[in-house]
């Protein structure tokens, strides 16, 4: 539950966030209406749907909300309601503390504004050339969002001309102040128009920021959002560092290895919930979406599917999925974090329920592991972080899970007419028990698990599985000729803890290569810093091949053997002849 308060000239206002506000509720400008359904929003965040009023109106506002709570559309939707995409001066200024912040609001003002021809988003900030940055502010633009130093450092030059601004915008504000800005930002407010509608947006709010308030700021609204304490219902939760590009795989992956009969997955936006869906039903699996865009009728057909069994996992927004209640759901996945800590709650609240047992799981994409714990602080709660499931910890889960049913007929079922059965085909056909066995437990496994080798570890291990989660260079688990432990990988690193192992170990890899494989002798390894990330990113970004084609990586102190597709060898080492891996030439040769 979200608290909102609003101070009007000391006065506090309170409203519960119960009823849902649309982007259609608030007299948006037609055009930045599409963009914002273009970007599948359905419905404002806390922050938004307070603030876009106030700042329509015109007024002063101080808006105190955490990162991720959707700031940025906060205060860029009024301000581009206010921009005259025909007058090229400058309207408006946004500060913002570092050049990452800077780029990230620009990049977000121009795909609001996506619609509205004419308007110009300049971002300025130290690091860059400012020649490049002077030649795009003559060109014309409306609003410049730049750290406080560099901003100083145009006016100064008069390539940024105040004289037309109507608007100044302080985007993380204490932030600029533990930085240091505080002098820079009194002096470029000092030198903008008297007459300007000024905003501070500010997680914390130190005697300082008050301080700025009161000297620049006129009758300032206050919106704060307010957190009251949340019950977290008893779920486990785990979440897992992974790219963006390996959500889907990952998300497989925990599918396979917990099948829980039923699961609901929660995205941010109606587009990743149609891509999502459409991802897992490529894949063989029951899934279908619910959003906004759907009718009543369709919607109908999609819950009634799911309560049913036949629809597996739900793929939903947070709005779309206010109201569904379905007892039975086993596990929830966070795909997207979610923009607010009650969403959180409200997600893994779906499971859990009646007693039963639950799990949720949640993607983290870079610093969005600072907004998980923001969530954790808040609700109280713990989220564990886990590795990515390897495809071998897969098979191995599958299996026990097999063995388990086995168990359970054996102590619970009469077999002897199963057994002379067994027996007697066993006679006929010459098979031990242990081939019968064997077969049925492949047979129950599913032809996927035809890749697993004899080691135990599948033979088409992609990047996950090589590098661990999140990306390239890490040892991961059950990875082929990196292995951390040894004893997953395919010629694990434990044995040849020495410089490069063994002649013979060598004169074995040079010679091995996995049927319709070319072995390929690079003369750089450990020594030169080299990781098997590396090795495959360049290969697959001169080539132009599929990482997954690239096979096993075997990595020693002053050289590596790389596997690659016999039809792709030449292309690798025609695309390699000039390449260079971390600055270091390469020569890539066929393995004798």
């Amino acid at each position: 539950m979200n608290l909102l308060i609003f101070c009007f000239a000391g006065k506090e206002y309170g409203g519960s966030m119960t009823d849902t506000i649309r982007f259609e509720d608030l007299n948006l400008d037609d055009r930045i209406l599409r963009a914002v359904t273009e970007m599948g929003f359905e419905a404002p965040s806390p922050i938004q749907a307070q603030a876009i009023p106030v700042q329509t109106e015109g007024r002063d506002m101080i808006g105190q909300a955490q990162t991720g709570t959707g700031k940025t559309a906060a205060f860029a939707i009024p301000l581009l309601q206010k921009v005259d995409p025909r007058d090229k001066n400058i309207q408006a200024i946004i500060l913002c503390p570092t050049r990452e912040l800077a780029i990230q609001v620009a990049d977000e003002i121009r795909k609001l504004a996506k619609f509205m021809h004419g308007v110009k988003v300049t971002p300025v900030y130290g690091g860059q050339e400012i020649s490049r940055q002077i030649r795009s502010l003559k060109d014309g633009c409306q609003i410049v969002v730049g750290t406080p130093g560099r901003v100083m450092d145009h006016m100064r030059r008069r390539t940024i001309r105040c004289d037309h601004v109507h608007t100044a915008i302080l985007d993380e504000a204490d932030e600029m102040l533990d930085m240091g800005f505080l002098e820079d930002m009194e002096t470029i407010l000092s030198q903008l128009p008297e007459e300007r509608q000024t905003l501070m947006f500010s997680a914390t709010m130190p005697d300082q920021i008050r301080r700025i308030a009161e000297t620049f700021q006129k009758d300032p609204v206050t919106v704060r959002v307010v957190k009251k304490e949340l019950t977290v219902p008893e779920v486990v939760q785990y979440y897992y560092e992974v790219r963006r590009d390996t959500k889907v795989e990952v998300m497989c992956r925990l599918l396979d290895m917990y099948s829980p009969k039923l699961s609901m997955a929660f995205c941010n936006t109606k587009r990743q919930v149609d891509e999502l869906v459409g991802e897992l039903q490529g894949r063989g699996y029951f899934a279908e979406g619910l959003h906004g865009d759907l009718k009543q009728m369709q919607r109908d057909r999609v819950m009634n599917s799911f309560r049913t069994g036949a629809t597996e996992i739900l793929v939903a927004t947070d709005v779309a999925a206010r109201g569904i209640d379905v007892g039975n759901v086993e596990a929830v996945f966070n795909y997207d974090i979610p923009q607010d800590d009650e969403y959180y709650v409200h997600r893994i609240g779906r499971t859990a329920r009646a007693g039963n047992k639950g799990i949720a799981f949640s993607f983290v994409v870079g610093r969005e592991v600072y907004k998980l714990r923001d969530i954790q602080r808040y609700c109280r709660t713990k989220i564990i972080p886990q590795a990515i499931p390897s495809l071998n910890d897969i098979t191995e889960i599958k299996a026990e899970k097999i063995m388990d049913q086995v168990a359970e007929q054996i102590s619970g079922s009469d077999l002897s007419r199963m057994v002379n059965l067994i027996e007697k085909k066993m006679l006929e056909r010459d098979f031990t028990s242990m081939d019968v066995a064997a077969a049925l437990l492949k047979m129950a496994m599913g032809e996927e698990n035809e890749d697993i080798s004899e080691s135990g570890v599948p033979r088409w291990l992609d990047d996950l599985d090589r590098y661990g989660r999140g990306g390239y260079g890490r040892e991961g688990r059950g990875g082929r000729g990196y292995s951390r432990d040894g004893g997953r990988g395919d010629r694990g690193w434990d044995e040849r803890r020495g410089r490069g192992g063994s002649d013979a170990h060598r004169d074995r890899s040079r010679r091995e290569g996995a049927d319709g494989m070319v072995r390929l002798f690079i003369n750089i390894g450990k020594d030169q810093n080299i990781r098997p990330g590396d090795i495959l990113g360049a290969i697959a970004g001169e080539s132009g091949i599929s990482g997954k084609l690239v096979g096993s990586i075997d990595m020693y102190d002053g050289y590596t053997f790389v596997d690659v597709p016999e039809e792709n060898a030449d292309q690798v080492m025609k695309a390699m002849k000039n390449a260079r891996i971390k600055g270091k030439n390469v020569r890539m040769e066929v393995a004798h």
